[in-house]
């Protein structure tokens, strides 16, 4: 192993080829070129194989990295992706598209001692695609039947992650989603440059092959109520997700031509999978030819400037209220988006949006410092008196953040508990919501988050049901005896 592993004194950090930032602007695929098989060999044999491995304490699925890093190095690469994937559902998504700079690379060691992180996604990406491409994902196998059904809510990262699992252990699973295509934000909501949507297609498609079953164009509330898809079946999950964009209380916030972040990047992911999307033709949610101020600082908002450059913006610039350094989003996003050709106002808000009912024409914005911290030890931006300034747009995209949709009225489940915020009151210790057997995972419960949360928190669930089924089975039984 010490031949092969400890090279980052001799190897500098390398990530595969960026395409040129103007070449990748006029097209919505995936920006980093695949790396070659010895490149990512290459690369992780910079890994320390520390015996505290922080990579793994903070990834949310505790992935076996240094281990699996180890096999690539030494060539043992289906080895490496059945380890890989051994903890993760899905681990070419989240190699595309987690926060690394804030999770596992982040807190790598020696990134930490100045060498440079082991390029962890770029390596976990590369292992997938090529386990894919050699056969080595092998068909979802089923458990032994046990007669036992789950029907899903949503067909995000949680419901999928909780539905291969529960179809490993021998669950008739159905999982309902509003759209036309499982998938979820992954889907609709996160732009091809970063996630191509065949990548995604793969996986659904092969949930499919297993058994799960899809009842899409599927609304709770609408085509069953929960209490309907309960007496259906033995447990349900509750997998929604979070939707409800946040507004901006100023003048003119109801303008035509303010639009919201997830409208506008559901319309463009539409348009990519060739669907008719009449808002889109029409132009309200294209930002071709037009004048575009986003407003937020999240990874989101980073999806709809970069959106807005591919499709042919005259002009893309970012306001966020904070600093750089303390944005919520990826600062790896923040430098494409730069490399990219969009304007960064930092430290500024929207005061109001300038124009007519009929037609939005620009911003003003207020200029901003960062005062005392605020209850969750940010500092907290406060106006700087005198520091207006006007900012043209034609179309102003609201990136503020999501909140949950209002579930027990949407469902006809006022008995579903909900917190003060609106999500789903979930127990910690197994999930179950206020309605026995209703169990709940991924952003509906802990609110808008990352797709690698989601994806653990799905395998939790299934863990979860799985107990309460057993349980209840054995119960059954003994009172048959």
């Amino acid at each position: 192993m010490a031949e092969r592993m400890l090279k980052f004194t001799v190897t500098p950090r390398a990530t595969p080829e960026k395409r040129d930032a103007t070449a990748r602007a006029g097209d919505f695929h995936e920006i980093y070129r695949e790396f070659i098989d010895a490149k990512a060999s290459e690369q992780a044999s910079r890994c320390s194989q520390c015996g505290v491995p922080f990579c793994q304490t903070h990834c949310p699925l505790h992935n076996n990295i240094p281990d699996w890093l180890r096999m690539t190095a030494e060539g043992r690469l289906e080895e490496a992706y059945q380890l890989s994937q051994a903890t993760n559902a899905m681990p070419e998504v989240c190699g595309r598209i987690c926060p690394q700079d804030r999770l596992c690379e982040g807190n790598c060691v020696i990134e930490q001692s100045g060498h440079g992180t082991v390029t962890i996604g770029s390596v976990e990406k590369y292992l997938t695609d090529k386990a894919w491409e050699m056969g080595w994902v092998k068909p979802l196998a089923a458990g032994e039947a046990r007669g036992q059904s789950v029907g899903i809510v949503g067909a995000g990262p949680a419901g999928l992650a909780a539905a291969e699992r529960l179809r490993e252990l021998g669950y008739d699973v159905t999982v309902y989603d509003r759209h036309d295509r499982p998938g979820g934000l992954l889907v609709y909501g996160i732009p091809g440059f970063k996630l191509e949507k065949d990548i995604v297609e793969r996986r659904t498609r092969r949930l499919a092959e297993g058994g799960v079953t899809f009842a899409l164009n599927f609304e709770v509330g609408r085509d069953a109520s929960l209490a309907e898809l309960r007496a259906k079946h033995d447990s349900v999950l509750v997998a929604t997700g979070v939707y409800a964009a946040r507004d901006m209380a100023i003048p003119g916030a109801g303008s035509t031509g303010v639009v919201a972040a997830l409208d506008y990047l559901i319309a463009s992911n539409r348009k990519g999978l060739s669907d008719a999307v009449p808002e889109f033709d029409s132009g309200a949610l294209d930002a071709q030819g037009k004048a575009v101020v986003v407003v937020g600082g999240g990874d989101t908002a980073m999806d709809c400037v970069r959106t807005a450059i591919r499709q042919g913006a005259t002009s893309v610039t970012c306001l966020y209220r904070r600093d750089r350094a303390n944005m919520p989003g990826s600062d790896r996003e923040v430098s494409h988006a730069v490399e990219e050709g969009v304007v960064f106002e930092w430290l500024a808000a929207p005061k109001a949006v300038t124009g007519d009912a009929l037609r939005a024409a620009g911003v003003v914005a207020a200029r901003m410092r960062l005062g005392a911290p605020d209850s969750s030890g940010r500092q907290a931006p406060e106006e700087v008196p005198g520091g207006d300034f006007d900012l043209s747009a034609d179309l102003v995209i609201k990136a503020l953040g999501f909140d949950p949709e209002d579930l027990p009225t949407a469902f006809a489940a006022p008995e579903l508990a909900v917190t003060r915020w609106g999500t789903v009151k979930a127990d910690l210790r197994n999930l179950q919501t206020s309605i026995p057997g209703v169990f709940a995972a991924g952003d509906i419960v802990r609110g808008a988050s990352l797709v690698v949360w989601a994806i653990r928190d799905g395998r939790d669930a299934a863990e979860a049901i799985h107990r309460y089924l057993e349980a209840h089975a054995r119960a059954d039984l003994i009172a048959a005896e």
